[in-house]
């Protein structure tokens, strides 16, 4: 059974030997959200502030909120690539991600080179990471670029290629930043269908979005941040309503 609980956690960056003013007003929009304090030479943000909820087996959880209110950075706790400095997190299950497409792709290696590292990085088999590398290559559409270097690659190649790693098994935990668009029209619309199939099979789905509408077809949780601080949580239909009713229809 898939399980995720965190409890009085919160999560700060410290920014170091720094007191000008435009450092802290640069810092107010950054993607990492929530509120700057300052003390001496060390100016601090605040991403996530005592953040306490429980996400359990069958859970689709949207994440809500404007720009630099904590979402990405929650996924990115769950994910393990931030760890708190208060609080604790538990886990149970295994947690694929979209968070960062290019995140892990080394760009002196080729595109089936990476398939491989990535794979292995994940714990695959080598028996299973046969099993699976034809089918990422035809999924990427990459042809004979798959024998090249990426750094070679266009950014919307490595989104391909990214992509189709990240999206080769069924986790039991599914993040997601975004629902995006990855290339072009057809490869998008092969994207969005196997989105949807991992939502559908995964135990437990976290999604950001500024998307109301997205979160309220997919979820049947939403959590409402601001300033990396949980305004609501509960039931899609109410958070997201109480969510219109101040920031109107998104």
């Amino acid at each position: 059974m898939a399980h995720i609980k965190l409890t009085s956690l919160d999560l700060e960056f410290p920014i170091f030997g720094n007191n000008s003013r435009s450092l802290k007003h640069r810092f107010l929009n950054i993607s990492s959200g929530g509120a700057i304090k300052k003390n001496a030479s060390i100016t601090t943000i605040k991403a996530l502030d005592n953040i306490n909820l429980e996400m359990n087996d069958g859970d689709k959880v949207g994440l809500i909120g404007h720009n630099g209110s904590g979402k990405s950075t929650l996924l990115r706790v769950i994910a393990r690539i931030y760890e708190p400095i208060v609080g604790s997190i538990s886990i149970d299950g295994d947690i694929s991600s979209l968070i960062d497409f290019t995140m892990g792709l080394t760009q002196e290696l080729s595109g089936i080179e990476n398939i491989k590292l990535i794979s292995k990085l994940k714990g695959l088999k080598p028996q299973k990471i046969k099993e699976n590398i034809n089918e990422i290559i035809e999924f990427t559409g990459l042809g004979d670029f798959i024998y090249l270097p990426i750094r070679t690659y266009s950014s919307g190649m490595q989104l391909r290629l990214a992509f189709s790693i990240a999206t080769q098994c069924k986790p039991e935990i599914f993040l997601l930043d975004e629902v995006v668009g990855v290339g072009d029209i057809s490869f998008i619309e092969q994207a969005q269908k196997r989105i949807n199939a991992i939502v559908q099979n995964s135990n437990i789905i976290v999604i950001a979005s500024h998307d109301s509408k997205i979160l309220s077809k997919i979820c049947n949780k939403v959590i409402w941040l601001d300033k990396g601080k949980i305004v609501l949580s509960g039931e899609s239909d109410d958070v997201l309503d109480k969510y219109r009713q101040q920031h109107g229809n998104t």
